[in-house]
């Protein structure tokens, strides 16, 4: 969208700007040398973010019993036949020493008696290989680096920031094909900010907030994805969208996601009257992938018009219960359910986009010093259906990755141009926010009927019709007001909806996590759903 700009106070200068604060933004900000000016910025707290939350912990081959080849394979058939397999390798080859790197940065892991690594399994993978810290790894990685980033010098973070739009030379009527910076919203004083970079990374997460349930409640609006295509990054895969089986159904629990490792260590899926199901749906029962369990749940669920089913573990002894899942079992007494005894209650929930900005394996896209890590990212590792406890390892390999080929070509890029401050002149303060919060709402239900676990054309076309409205009325919303976080948000979540909707569209079969009534089968020749913007440019090597 084009704005006018005048002169305005002077803008932030770094090197590189990193937008977004969970394990991938963090990564990149830490393994990047010292003698760079870096700035991450994040929405919330440093810490916060989808990193934050998550549990079950990092897939990696760290077993002699294992082997690099044996998680390769498992990655592969996880995803449907859609897993670029160069970047399958390339991730499980990096995986050993990105642990070994969390561990030296003072991650503390959950050990045996003997002092070992304890390892856990999770659905789809043929060993033991997952590294945890008990039930919070998420928790206590994002902590661990979120201080190691407090302690460095050269690192500023800058919290209550989102990131409107990214700059780049085509905005400035410059020749070249660079990101520049991005325009960033201070939360704080509610007034648009600039800030240039030579380097800028999109480490913002996915878009799983698009959809009425979501283990990810606080974050996930698709910004970056979002803003990556407006400024002509191309994007793939967007119409998978993983819902993770097991989240917490109780009506204050706010989307509380129940880790796939309560069935990997002997959780067991039940229907209300206490019989078991997925041996119906695969013969790897409660370790099947996610997608075959979460569209088993949906069945059920649908069959028996039951507003959800139960995971049960009580018939393990209680201290292991305890031992091994504290975050769980103190959570899920706060609501008067104790799961040494009794069942949980669980619903499937929108949790991650396996889609997203193309980009390659030192994570760099479309555009020139714009690079994009973690959940935003399309690398080819996770193909049609992500297994378990891969994605924090991507975040890990990948933000190391980009850190390594920021730090190879720093040197040669010159400091960013001008670009003009952000013009508020022409726009005023709403005075009808009630339209984002019913446009909101109504966005993210037709996408959990239309757009979710299995679909029809029907329903996509229904889909499609309504987020052209929606895009329509949010459009001139956001050219007539003052942004906000919400405004922001929710042009995003239209932006990226619109991208499911059309990826979902051209799939004419049902693979992985893209499930239609319409095409049950698969289609011979696996590919991918590439979106192309008409800016798009082939980036300098």
């Amino acid at each position: 969208m084009a704005r006018d700009h005048n002169p305005m106070p002077q803008p932030y200068e770094y090197d590189v700007l990193i937008i977004g604060s969970g394990a991938a933004g963090l990564t990149v900000a830490l393994n990047l040398p010292q003698h760079l000016k870096i700035c991450v910025v994040s929405k919330a707290d440093i810490s916060s973010g989808a990193t934050l939350w998550a549990q079950g912990g990092i897939a990696a081959v760290l077993d002699d019993q294992d082997s690099s080849e044996n998680h390769i394979q498992d990655t592969l058939m996880a995803g449907g036949g859609l897993c670029h397999e160069d970047a399958v390798r390339f991730t499980v080859e990096h995986s050993k020493k990105s642990i070994e790197w969390l561990i030296e940065t003072g991650v503390d892991f959950t050990r045996n008696t003997d002092s070992q690594l304890h390892l856990t399994r999770e659905g789809g993978h043929s060993h033991r290989r997952i590294i945890h810290a008990a039930d919070a790894t998420g928790h206590a990685v994002s902590t661990t680096l979120a201080s190691q980033a407090r302690a460095r010098p050269n690192i500023e973070l800058r919290s209550s920031r989102v990131a409107v739009d990214l700059i780049t030379n085509r905005k400035l009527a410059l020749p070249g094909n660079r990101c520049v910076g991005a325009y960033i919203l201070n939360l704080e004083d509610n007034h648009v900010e600039l800030f240039r970079a030579r380097f800028t990374v999109i480490a913002t997460g996915g878009a799983s907030k698009a959809y009425r349930y979501t283990t990810n409640p606080d974050g996930a609006s698709g910004d970056g994805i979002a803003m990556a295509w407006r400024a002509g990054c191309r994007v793939a895969n967007m119409e998978f969208n993983q819902f993770h089986p097991t989240c917490l159904y109780h009506p204050h629990a706010k989307s509380f996601l129940i880790t796939e490792a309560v069935r990997g260590e002997g959780g067991l899926l039940k229907l209300p009257d206490g019989s078991r199901f997925m041996d119906r749906f695969d013969k790897r029962a409660e370790l099947a992938p996610r997608d075959i369990v979460a569209r088993a749940i949906d069945h059920e669920m649908k069959r028996l018009g039951a507003d959800h089913l139960l995971l049960d573990i009580s018939h393990k002894p209680a201290d292991f219960i305890r031992h091994h899942f504290p975050t769980i079992y103190e959570k899920c007494l706060e609501f008067g359910i104790d799961i040494t005894r009794e069942a949980i209650p669980v619903v499937p929930a929108a949790h991650y986009t396996c889609g997203g900005i193309v980009s390659d394996d030192r994570a760099r896209t479309d555009i020139n010093q714009l690079y994009v890590v973690g959940e935003a990212g399309f690398t080819g590792l996770h193909g049609a259906n992500r297994m378990a406890s891969n994605s924090l390892l991507e975040c890990l390999v990948y933000g190391r990755a980009a850190a390594a080929d920021i730090t190879r070509r720093e040197a040669d890029i010159p400091q960013s141009p001008d670009a003009p401050a952000w013009d508020e002149s022409q726009v005023r303060d709403s005075d009808e926010d009630v339209v984002i919060s019913h446009n909101w709402d109504e966005l993210r239900h037709f996408m959990w009927d239309y757009v979710g676990i299995v679909r029809t054309t029907k329903r996509l076309q229904r889909a499609k019709h309504r987020v052209d409205l929606l895009s329509g009325e949010i459009g001139e919303f956001y050219n007539n007001y003052r942004v906000t976080n919400d405004l922001l948000e929710l042009r995003n979540l239209v932006t990226v909806s619109d991208l499911i909707i059309c990826s979902a569209m051209q799939r004419k079969e049902s693979r992985g996590l893209h499930y239609t009534l319409d095409y049950p089968g698969l289609q011979h020749e696996p590919r991918d759903t590439l979106l192309m913007p008409t800016t798009y440019r082939t980036p300098s090597p």
